[in-house]
């Protein structure tokens, strides 16, 4: 359930903190700034208006008996000791100047996405539902292989009613002697896009598909007078994935999300959810087994 956390000044909205309340029998009643996104910074001009704002989240989290108050972002009005977790952004500035925009990444990504053009590669992109259906089937290959279960397909079904229906998105596939080795869904946001989903069979790894499947998005964006890119977030421990998105010139920020416990009173500290002892017994179990732990347990999470 959404709530809007807001300030206004003679009619006027001058600060605002969006706010989804999640309730739930397994995970508990909170609310989170905003579930499943990598940052949500509060609209919000300066300290002394965040802090009554703040105020009265505890407050109101008091009232309807929330475990935590998480915020994906408000570092310019809290304490550096007071983030519970810091994981990075990495951001790419477009330009329709594609061969300048190419020199600028590092060799290594220049190399791969040559090497997968020579493989001859087919790149489609869509924004249909079939399309997302053909992402989705190697998103559950790549889920089980990091130990995950997989969202519901009704997560995608809804991003597509809502969102790629509406040209806000696009899904790029890459197939090889017909067969879809890697995927992608980007979202599309103003003049900005974002990288949101990756997927790929890794028995076709060297063939180094998800360089041109970002590639392709890349190149599509600028074309079309989008200005940034986002890779999305990276978790601190996934230096190779924060390596992969470094190559591509990208601009790298810290991304720290704060949560407020209401029992102890209190930031805390947090782990990486996606980390843990339960990889293991995820990635060894079949994938229709993980489809079902992940209807059952998604809506839980976030």
């Amino acid at each position: 359930m959404p709530l809007y956390v807001s300030i206004f000044e003679n009619s006027n909205l001058s600060a605002v903190i969006p706010l989804m309340q999640v309730r739930s029998w397994l995970t508990g009643k909170r609310a989170v700034s905003l579930p499943f996104s990598d940052f949500c910074k509060p609209l919000v001009k300066d300290e002394n208006l965040f802090r009554d704002l703040f105020d009265y989240m505890i407050n109101l989290a008091k009232t309807k008996f929330w475990s935590y108050i998480e915020l994906k972002g408000s570092e310019n009005f809290l304490d550096e000791d007071k983030n519970s977790l810091v994981e990075y952004h990495h951001s790419l500035k477009l330009s329709k100047d594609l061969e300048m925009l190419f020199s600028s990444f590092s060799s290594n990504t220049r190399r791969n996405i040559k090497k997968a053009e020579r493989e001859n590669l087919q790149i489609s992109m869509s924004n249909s539902l079939n399309a997302l259906k053909v992402f989705y089937k190697l998103n559950c290959l790549t889920r089980k292989r990091h130990g995950l279960p997989p969202q519901p397909f009704s997560f995608f079904k809804n991003l597509h009613k809502y969102i790629l229906s509406n040209q806000l998105g696009f899904v790029v596939n890459a197939s090889f002697e017909n067969k879809i080795i890697a995927s992608a869904v980007c979202l599309l946001f103003g003049k900005k896009a974002i990288y949101k989903f990756g997927a790929s069979d890794m028995n076709y790894q060297n063939l180094r598909a998800n360089n041109l499947v970002m590639w392709r998005a890349i190149s599509w964006c600028a074309e079309n007078g989008y200005e940034d890119f986002s890779f999305g977030k990276t978790e601190a421990e996934n230096d190779g994935l924060r390596r992969f998105k470094n190559g591509w010139n990208t601009k790298e920020y810290e991304l720290k999300t704060y949560r407020y416990d209401l029992k102890a009173s209190q930031f805390i500290k947090l782990k990486t959810k996606t980390h843990g002892n339960h990889n293991k017994y995820f990635s060894a179990l079949p994938i229709p087994v993980l489809k079902v732990i992940g209807r059952l347990i998604y809506r839980h999470l976030g």
